[in-house]
Order: structure tokens, then C-alpha cells, then sequence
């Protein structure tokens, strides 16, 4: 019998290995993954366990095709395949699919073999990011927190209820500014809070973390400052302080003041009694007056702010995720197969970051998303497609767009 996934150089020689003329774009992009990792993780789950021709591997394969060509459904999915029958051996597979094979897949196999893996090729691609400006002049690590909704119908998915007619699961990001790689996730209802995600993640000492004013809750940011992390955050209009000290300032650089600020509000006081710093920003593009809260005396003013625009490609993330990797039309109604969707679009993302990386190559993600979309089933060396194609820059923010980020 033919072995369910042929051995390809990547397996036997190392994590990428040569990509070679004559393999399907697909089968290329499969080629960065590191299987044997995958088979670990999958032994570790026991998610192969009692399955006779439908393995993980398999399921794997058919969520990150239907995420990479921006297939609406698991039908559309199983069609789309399966009318390529005499390439899905070449593509991983052993036969033909059938959707109601792969939607049990997803309704039952334990979504926390995918998040594990997942999070394996998160740590691959941080290695390779760790010295990629972005945009900040900030020596340590810098991460982004963030949080989307997405909306659900309630009839479906009553297991999510938000509202009393919606229902809706929030997707709570923390991101590496080095390389825009998501390196936590945290998936509930739509009834929590922005900030809950601070009491889940481990503060790390000396890192910065960026964040809106959703974000805003003293007592949690207060936990941060016991843990020698940093943070900045936008703050709200009604901010009650009192200023102790006026820093000066060029204001050729849009900065406007920085002070150095105690809480006045008792409530506020209680949660946060330490010290803190306020810049107040102007925009020269844009011409928006931002404030920003920070426990970090010693950067320039205006890499505080500098950090926060960093701070955007999170809300580019939350696009590429939600509009080019098909997160919004899930292919099951169960909090497993969410789940699972939703971790094979992260590893999908990080997989294309990799291999942007591994391969040196110019364009933007979005563009190389959009390219691999059109052209899975060719057989041109992957470095070749990828290398020669325009990048049309269209994942930057215009102005219009960054003034409802700001508002």
C-alpha cells in the first residue's frame, strides 16, 4: 500500500528542504511544515486513535487548502478537491474526501492538538523574526494585545450566546511586533471583556506591551508594573490625574507634552497608586491628538507613540485572518470545530510568514495570500511564483482607515 504521506525531503533532511520543479504549489507550501512535529503532537493527543483512512494529517491538509483558496464551506471544500482527483495523491491524500468524513473530523477531534502545534510553529517563526525591525526603536520585546469579534448566528451556535438574539466567540491576541506573529490566542464567548485576556497571559520582564483603551483597567495593568513588564496604552477623555512634572518636548516630532501623572479618582487610586506617564500625541498626518498612558520613564516620547502605531498591524492581522483565511464562515457548529477552524487559519498564517522569511521574499503576506490562492495546483518552484510577483502594498493602512483605528 502506497504510505498515506510520501517521505519528501523536508522530513528526512530538515524543517523546509529544497522545493523541487514538478510539486504542486500546494504540496511546496506543505513541505515547510514540520510533519514530524505534527505526528508528535497527534501521538500525544491520540487524534490518529482508532481512525482507518481519514488522519489528522489529512484533516490538516483539507482546513488549510479550503483556508488558502478561500473556500465558503466544507461542501465547497470536498468539491473543489475532490474535481482534482488525479492530483490529491501528490497533494497528500490518499483518495477522495467526503465532507461528511472530514466535517466529523472537525466536530471531534480535541481542537488542542492543532493550538499545540500551532504554537510549534509560532516559536519556529519567532526565531526567525527575532531581529526584524518594526518600526519602533525599542532594544527588548514588544507585543501587541488585541481583540475581535466574530459574529455567529444563534440558532447554530447556541453554545456561544452574546446577546439575547446573537450569538459571537471573541478571539483574544497577543502579538510579536517582530514579524506580526500571533504568539498566544485565547478563544470565548462574546460576553467577556477586551482586558480579560491580562489576567491570562504571563507578564515577561522587561517586555512592552501595546494596547487600546479597551484595555484600560488599572488593576490589571497595575499587575504588569509588579512584574517589571511595561505597557502602553491609550487613555480615555475622562482621565482623572493631577500633574506632578512637565517634561520637555520637540514638538517638530508631533509630540505635544509629557508629564509625569498620579491618579486622582479614588477608585482609581486604589487599583493603581504608582506614578504614571502621560504623552500627548498629534498625528501630522492625520492630524489626531492621541494620549497615552505608559509605566516606561526612560523611552523617548515619541517612541511611546511610534510603539502604539505599531500597534495597528495587529488590527492587519485580524483583516488577513477574518477576510483572507476564511475564519468567518466556519465549517462546523461546534465549540471544537471553531476551535479547530480557527487554530488551522493561525497555523495557515504562520506557515506563510515562515516561508516568506525561509525564502527571502519581498511582497506582503496579503500578496502572497492572494497569489497562492490562484495557483495550488501548479507546479512552479515556489521561490519562482513568489519571488517575481508586484506587491501592490494593499495590507498598509490608508488614512481613512487609520482614522477609524484612532477613533
Amino acid at each position: 500500500m502506497a504510505p498515506l504521506f510520501p517521505r519528501t525531503d523536508s522530513e528526512s533532511g530538515g524543517e523546509g528542504g529544497a522545493m523541487h520543479e514538478g510539486k504542486l504549489i500546494f504540496a511546496q507550501l506543505m513541505d515547510h511544515l514540520p510533519l514530524h512535529t505534527f505526528r508528535r503532537t497527534v501521538a500525544r493527543f491520540g487524534g490518529d486513535r482508532a481512525v482507518r483512512s481519514f488522519s489528522c494529517q489529512d484533516q490538516l491538509r483539507a482546513m488549510a487548502f479550503a483556508q488558502l483558496t478561500w473556500r465558503d464551506s466544507l461542501r465547497d471544500t470536498v468539491i473543489c478537491l475532490n474535481a482534482q482527483a488525479a492530483k490529491l495523491y501528490h497533494m497528500g491524500f490518499r483518495g477522495p474526501i467526503a465532507r461528511s468524513t472530514l466535517a466529523d473530523a472537525n466536530e471531534t477531534r480535541d481542537w488542542r492538538l492543532y493550538a499545540a502545534f500551532a504554537q510549534s510553529l509560532i516559536a519556529q517563526a519567532r526565531k526567525l523574526y527575532a531581529d526584524e525591525p518594526f518600526g519602533a526603536e525599542l532594544a527588548g520585546t514588544a507585543y501587541a494585545l488585541d481583540t475581535t469579534t466574530i459574529d455567529l448566528c444563534l440558532a447554530l451556535f447556541p453554545w456561544a450566546h452574546f446577546q439575547r438574539t446573537k450569538a459571537a466567540v471573541k478571539v483574544h491576541t497577543q502579538m510579536d511586533l517582530r514579524g506580526n506573529i500571533p504568539i498566544f490566542l485565547h478563544i470565548d464567548d462574546g460576553k467577556s471583556y477586551d482586558s480579560d485576556i491580562l489576567d491570562v497571559i504571563v507578564p515577561e520582564a522587561g517586555a512592552t506591551y501595546v494596547m487600546d483603551r479597551g484595555f484600560l483597567d488599572f488593576a490589571r495593568l497595575h499587575r504588569l508594573t509588579a512584574a517589571a513588564a511595561f505597557f502602553v496604552i491609550r487613555a480615555k477623555s475622562n482621565l482623572k490625574f493631577r500633574r506632578l512634572y512637565s517634561h520637555p518636548v520637540d514638538k517638530t516630532t508631533g509630540v505635544q507634552c509629557d508629564q509625569t501623572i498620579t491618579l486622582t479618582a479614588p477608585h482609581s487610586i486604589a487599583r493603581y497608586s504608582d506614578k504614571l506617564r502621560r504623552v500627548r500625541y498629534r498625528d501630522q498626518k492625520t492630524g489626531k491628538r492621541l494620549v497615552f498612558l505608559t509605566n516606561n520613564f526612560t523611552l523617548p516620547a515619541r517612541t511611546i507613540a511610534d510603539l502604539y502605531r505599531c500597534r495597528w498591524q495587529i488590527e492587519l492581522f485580524f483583516r488577513w485572518i477574518k477576510q483572507n483565511l476564511r475564519i468567518k464562515s466556519f465549517f462546523g457548529f461546534s465549540d471544537n470545530a471553531v476551535r479547530t477552524q480557527i487554530w488551522i487559519a493561525v497555523t495557515v498564517y504562520v506557515l506563510v510568514a515562515i516561508i516568506k522569511k525561509r525564502l527571502q521574499l519581498e511582497p506582503s503576506l496579503y500578496t502572497i495570500l492572494q497569489s497562492l490562492s490562484v495557483t495550488l495546483f501548479e507546479k512552479i518552484p515556489l521561490d519562482q511564483l513568489l519571488g517575481n510577483i508586484p506587491d501592490t502594498h494593499e495590507d498598509h493602512l490608508d488614512s481613512n482607515q487609520l482614522k477609524l483605528l484612532l477613533n
